[in-house]
This record gives structure tokens, C-alpha cells and sequence, in this order.
């Protein structure tokens, strides 16, 4: 038993200890990516560009949906493109068209069509910033602890909703809003950029200790279906079915928090110290959920992890203004939201393999991003009608447990050749 333990101890330890220069790489790049910067900061800027603009808060977050429309054809054209030239090409220069787009809504007009044109310009040049293209290569330096390493990797989520927010605030008090498009967009250009160039690799790229580095190889042929065998199976066509209701229910109060807040009486002061719980909570939920995933049976995590914030959705769509419960609805909602990638990354791999890995969790991140694009634009719509977000929660309440329990249908993980 001992002798098990060691072995154990000594496979983690192999593991982090040759692949953390990509879980660093893969967390700057996800968190400074197109997953992490429109989703956290729309109702971040929303009160401004409402006084600058005169927009309403629908039209401003169906920006967001505009990045979903785009993300649809971007993102399976990035996995692909992933699949035949390797990650770090792709993920470098989504990086910098990324960065690039994001620092041009630092000169927007007062044209509502400008504002859309660079937020699909940023969709379009930055589907290879999606966690699509970083967690091909962390399943391919993890293994038996997969799910943490996942988890780790895309905390970069979490870590930029916890502090952006007032980060924002700050720099929009000095510097004014186009302010804090310019930072967000210098971020991801000088820290993420570098630091995909410098530490992130395949593993047929690594060279031996005090040797130069090697050539590139060709990669071997990686286990799992391909992805025309993929897309005859029934099992992928359930996940893909259930991630768009679960993707609503999850996204559609995040972008507009600080408006719900507002509706709710709360003060600036006050929510300004509530929403960055969502970052930290989401931190949470990658780490003890991908912990949680290699050691449980994957889709029963999910049926309860991504179920429970229907919980978070009663307490918003209420009239208590407690403090102290809505910090519980926005720990909830943050905690589903840090796992939510983390199960589709490992449902992919485990069910299908990593053969075709990049371009079938593409189609996977399109349904999810799909009702994650749309639900802050229904929200805001619904909003707008009824002058309050409680009918889209109530909804929201009622999808999320029933959808994850499709998760639970999946059966055993296959053997994959």
C-alpha cells in the first residue's frame, strides 16, 4: 500500500513538475482571452457607454451575442486549424489579433455598428484564445490528473473576473472608459502574447536537459475517434444538446449583475465588493472540480456542480436584498461557472479521445457559447419589457437541474484505441 502511495505521489508530482510552463501559459492566455475579457467586463462598462452612447442595455450586451454568431464559425475553424499546425502558432497570433481588436474600443464613436464591427472583429481574430486551443495540449501532458491540471489552466477565467472588475473601476476613475478598453487590450498583448511564445509547448516539442532544443516532430497518432466516427454517436449529440440550455441558465446573470444589483437597491460601494466574488468563486470551482473530476465519475460532478445554481437564480429573481444571501447566490453561480469548461474539456476527452480533440470540443464550446452569447442579450430584453430580470432567473432556475440531469445518461467512459 505504501509503495502504491509513493507512486502516486511520484506521478503528480511528474506531472505538474514538467507541466507547469503550460498550465501558467494556458492560464494568461484563456484569462486574457476571448473566453474571460467580453464576458466579465460588459457590465463593467455598461453604465458608461449608457451616459456616453445613450445605448440601451440590450443593444450594448448584444454585442455579446454577436460574439457568439461569430465564435460559430471561428472557433471549429480554430480547432481544425489547431489539430493540422499545433496550438502555440494558433494560440499566438489569436493573442495579438485579440489584443489588437480589444485597444481599438479605446477610439469608439458614438455608432452602435462600430461598436459591434470591433467586438466580431475580436470574435473572428480570437476563437484561438478560447480554451478550444490550450486544453488540446494540457490533456496531452496530463493524464492521471487531468482534471486538476484542466481546472489550474483555466482559472486564468476565474482570476480575471475576480480582479478586473475593480481594476476597471480604478482605471475608469482616472482614465475614463476608452481608458479601460486600452488596458484590457495592453494586457493581453504584453502578458499573455509572451508568455504563450515562451513556455507554451507540445509535448513532442520538449527537448532533453542540456541539449539545444530539438526540431519540432511530428506529432503520433493520439488515441479516440475521428471526428466523422465522433459525430455518429449518440453520447455527443447529448452533450451538445444540454450545454445550450445549461449555458443560458449559467450566463445570463453574470454580464448583468451590476444592472440586477442595481434593480435590487443595492449601492455601488456595495456591489463593487459583491461581483468579484464571482472570479474568486470560480476559482474555486476549477480547482475542486477538476480535483473532483478524476476521482468521480465525471457526468455525475456535473449533474450536481452545474445544478445548483438554480438556487442563485430564486435568490436574484427574489426581493431580498440581504447582503449576505445574494453573496451566496453569486458564490454559486461563480462556482458552476469555474467548472463549467473544465467538464466539457474532460467529457471530450474521456468520451472521444484526443484524435480529434480540438475540432469536436469546438462544436461543444459553439453550444455552449451559443447560450451563453444569447442569454445576457434575453436578459437585457426582458429587462427592458419588464422593467426587472426576474422572469428570465425563474427560467433560468428551472433549466439548469433539469438539463445537467441529461448528464447522468452518459454511461461509463469508453476504451479508446
Amino acid at each position: 500500500m505504501q509503495q502504491t502511495l509513493n507512486m502516486d505521489a511520484a506521478g503528480q508530482d511528474g506531472e505538474f513538475r514538467r507541466g507547469w510552463p503550460i498550465l501558467l501559459a494556458s492560464l494568461l492566455g484563456i484569462g486574457f482571452g476571448l473566453a474571460a475579457v467580453p464576458f466579465y467586463t460588459a457590465g463593467v462598462f455598461a453604465p458608461h457607454l449608457v451616459h456616453e452612447f445613450g445605448w440601451s442595455i440590450g443593444q450594448i450586451m448584444g454585442a455579446l451575442t454577436l460574439t457568439t454568431l461569430v465564435v460559430m464559425i471561428a472557433a471549429p475553424v480554430a480547432g481544425m486549424m489547431c489539430d493540422r499546425f499545433g496550438t502555440r502558432k494558433v494560440a499566438s497570433l489569436a493573442l495579438a489579433g485579440f489584443g489588437l481588436s480589444v485597444l481599438s474600443l479605446a477610439a469608439l464613436g458614438p455608432s452602435l455598428i462600430q461598436f459591434y464591427l470591433c467586438w466580431g472583429l475580436a470574435a473572428a481574430l480570437g476563437a484561438g484564445t478560447l480554451p478550444i486551443t490550450y486544453t488540446r495540449t494540457v490533456n496531452r501532458w496530463f493524464d492521471r490528473h487531468r482534471g486538476l491540471a484542466l481546472g489550474f489552466a483555466m482559472t486564468g477565467t476565474g482570476l480575471f473576473g475576480m480582479v478586473s472588475k475593480p481594476l476597471l473601476a480604478w482605471v475608469i476613475a482616472d482614465h475614463g472608459w476608452r481608458g479601460g478598453y486600452a488596458a484590457l487590450g495592453m494586457l493581453t498583448l504584453l502578458v499573455a502574447l509572451p508568455a504563450t511564445l515562451l513556455l507554451f509547448r507540445e509535448p513532442e516539442e520538449r527537448s532533453a536537459p542540456d541539449k539545444a532544443p530539438a526540431a519540432p516532430v511530428t506529432p503520433p497518432s493520439l488515441p479516440g475517434f475521428s471526428r466523422a466516427e465522433a459525430l455518429k454517436q449518440w453520447r455527443f449529440w447529448l452533450i451538445a444538446l444540454i450545454l445550450l440550455p445549461i449555458s443560458f441558465g449559467l450566463a445570463g446573470a453574470v454580464p448583468n449583475l451590476e444592472p440586477i444589483l442595481l434593480d435590487k437597491g443595492l449601492d455601488q460601494a456595495t456591489i463593487l465588493t459583491l461581483t468579484p466574488l464571482v472570479g474568486f468563486a470560480s476559482i474555486c470551482g476549477r480547482l475542486v472540480g477538476g480535483w473532483l473530476l478524476d476521482r468521480f465519475w465525471a457526468p455525475g460532478v456535473a449533474f450536481v456542480l452545474l445544478g445548483l445554481p438554480a438556487v442563485s437564480c430564486v435568490i436574484l429573481a427574489g426581493s431580498d436584498v440581504d447582503p449576505g444571501m445574494i453573496r451566496l447566490a453569486i458564490l454559486l453561480l461563480g462556482f458552476a461557472l469555474g467548472i463549467e469548461y473544465d467538464v466539457v474539456a474532460y467529457l471530450t476527452s474521456r468520451y472521444f479521445g484526443m484524435r480529434a480533440y480540438s475540432g469536436l470540443y469546438a462544436i461543444f464550446y459553439v453550444c455552449f457559447s451559443t447560450g451563453a452569447g444569447f442569454a445576457p442579450l434575453i436578459f437585457g430584453i426582458i429587462r427592458d419589457a419588464t422593467g426587472g430580470f426576474a422572469a428570465a432567473l425563474n427560467i433560468s432556475a428551472v433549466l439548469l437541474p433539469l438539463c445537467a440531469a441529461g448528464f447522468l445518461l452518459l454511461g461509463r467512459y469508453p476504451k479508446l484505441a
